[in-house]
C-alpha cells in the first residue's frame, strides 16, 4: 500500500470516528434525558419543570468536558476532570435508580438527593465559568519582556610598560685622597698656685678672770 493510500484510509477512519461520537451522544444524550426527566417527576418535581433536571445534569457534563480540553496543561483542569467524574457518576446512579423505581415515587432519601443536585450542579458550574475565565485572562497577558543581560566588557591586557634604557654614569676619574692634616695640641699655661695668707695673725686667746660675788 502506498503513501498516498494510507493517509487517505487515515482521514476515512477519522471521519468515520467522528460521525459515530456524534451519533452514538446524540442518541445516550437523548435516553439519559428522557429518564432524568421521569426520574424527577418520581422525586416530586412538578412534570412541567422535570425537563431542568437532566440539562442540569449533562449541561454540568459538558462545561466539565470542555474545561479538561481547554485546560490540558493548567492547574484548574484539575477541578474539571473531578466534576466530570462526579457528573458522570451522578448520571449513571440517576439511570440506574430509574430503572429500579419502576414507575413508583422515589423514598424521601432519594428524592433529597435528587433535589441536592440542582444547588450543587450551579455552585460547580459558576466555580468552572470563573476558572476559565482567570485562565484565558492569563494566558492573553502580555509576555514581559526579559531584562537586557549586560554581558561585562572584556578584559584588556594591561601593556607592559616598556624598558627605557639608562645610561651609566661615567666614572669618575680617579684622584689621590688629600691628607688629613691634624691639629697640633699644645699645653695651655697655668699660673702658679700661691699660698694663701691671712692679713692678720692669729692671735693667741688668754683667759681672764672674772670675780665671782660682790667686789
Amino acid at each position: 500500500m502506498s503513501a498516498a493510500d494510507q493517509s487517505a484510509g487515515m482521514r476515512l477512519a477519522r471521519w468515520s470516528a467522528v460521525v459515530i461520537i456524534i451519533a452514538v451522544g446524540a442518541a445516550a444524550f437523548r435516553l439519559s434525558f428522557a429518564t432524568l426527566k421521569d426520574l424527577a417527576v418520581l422525586a416530586h418535581i412538578p412534570a412541567r419543570d422535570a425537563w431542568l433536571f437532566p440539562v442540569i445534569v449533562d449541561g454540568t457534563i459538558l462545561l466539565a468536558t470542555f474545561g479538561v480540553l481547554v485546560l490540558a496543561n493548567a492547574p484548574e483542569r484539575r477541578f474539571f476532570v473531578g466534576v466530570l467524574v462526579v457528573g458522570s457518576v451522578v448520571s449513571v446512579a440517576g439511570n440506574s435508580l430509574h430503572a429500579v423505581a419502576a414507575g413508583r415515587e422515589l423514598p424521601w432519601w432519594a428524592s433529597a438527593l435528587v433535589a441536592a443536585i440542582a444547588p450543587i450542579s450551579l455552585l460547580a458550574d459558576t466555580h468552572g465559568l470563573a476558572l476559565l475565565i482567570r485562565a484565558a485572562q492569563r494566558d492573553s497577558a502580555p509576555d514581559t519582556a526579559p531584562a537586557p543581560v549586560v554581558e561585562p566588557a572584556a578584559e584588556q591586557p594591561t601593556p607592559e610598560p616598556e624598558s627605557v634604557s639608562v645610561p651609566e654614569p661615567e666614572p669618575l676619574p680617579e684622584s689621590a685622597p688629600e691628607p688629613v692634616r691634624v691639629a697640633e695640641l699644645r699645653p695651655v699655661p697655668t699660673a702658679p698656685a700661691h699660698p694663701v695668707r691671712s692679713s692678720r695673725s692669729a692671735q693667741t686667746m688668754l683667759p681672764i678672770a672674772v670675780p665671782v660675788g660682790g667686789m
